[in-house]
């Protein structure tokens, strides 16, 4: 589907209007974990939850990008060392499989762990197992960051993994569908731009903003 830009006001708007599509009473009932794949869509889970008050975090990440082009994302690596690749990339630019894992081990060295050193003060994240988890994004270009995620869900034996964002490609959609429960999405676009495309406002998310949720993170699950 084709669809001009300039679908959300920001990403409170996109929450709202995303809040309205989810099943919150049953979220209230069984007891849903958000769990957030990137920093957008933290902020947008804090959103959703401020009045449910459910199990909220933020699972880590990093992309994996081509040698010769640092803009071209071919794998990623969660915190809990999950890997995901772009296989079709992967093959185009003749990548050997050493570099992702090479790559997923420096960057988990390097990023991740001083993600959650300064956001959860060492804390790891905390496992999934038996539980209902909605991951939340803000958008999607490639799916990685989500499918990185789910992958993390699947091996921790979640009960049920959903997927909610305000868009996301169709294509994306598509391989998304058959492998989670369920997918809350406001717009699946055909020609997707880039997620910031379709908000009015869409600053970077600064680090006092994502220390300051996750603190409210752990006052709700005391």
């Amino acid at each position: 589907m084709r669809v001009n830009r300039l679908l959300f006001k920001d990403r409170s708007d996109a929450a709202a209007q995303l809040r309205e599509l989810l099943p919150i009473d049953r979220m209230k009932s069984e007891l849903w974990s958000l769990i957030a794949v990137s920093s957008g869509g933290l902020v947008i889970a804090h959103e959703i939850n401020k009045r449910l008050k459910l199990p909220i975090d933020f699972i880590f990440s990093a992309g994996i990008a081509a040698p010769q082009n640092p803009e071209c994302e071919l794998a990623r690596v969660s915190e809990t060392e999950e890997i995901v690749i772009h296989q079709a990339l992967v093959d185009a630019f003749e990548i050997q499989v050493d570099y992702i894992y090479g790559e997923a081990t420096r960057k988990h060295e390097e990023k991740i762990l001083s993600a959650i050193y300064q956001y959860r003060k060492g804390e790891h994240f905390k496992s999934m197992k038996g539980k209902i988890i909605l991951l939340i994004d803000e958008g999607s270009e490639t799916g990685l960051k989500l499918m990185c995620a789910i992958k993390t869900a699947f091996a921790q034996k979640a009960k049920a993994v959903y997927v909610a964002a305000p868009i996301i490609p169709t294509s994306v959609a598509e391989a998304l569908d058959p492998i989670v429960d369920e997918i809350f999405c406001l717009q699946e676009i055909d020609d997707y731009i880039n997620t910031g495309y379709y908000y009015n406002e869409f600053n970077p998310i600064d680090e006092e903003t994502i220390e300051t949720i996750l603190e409210r993170r752990d006052e709700l699950q005391r």
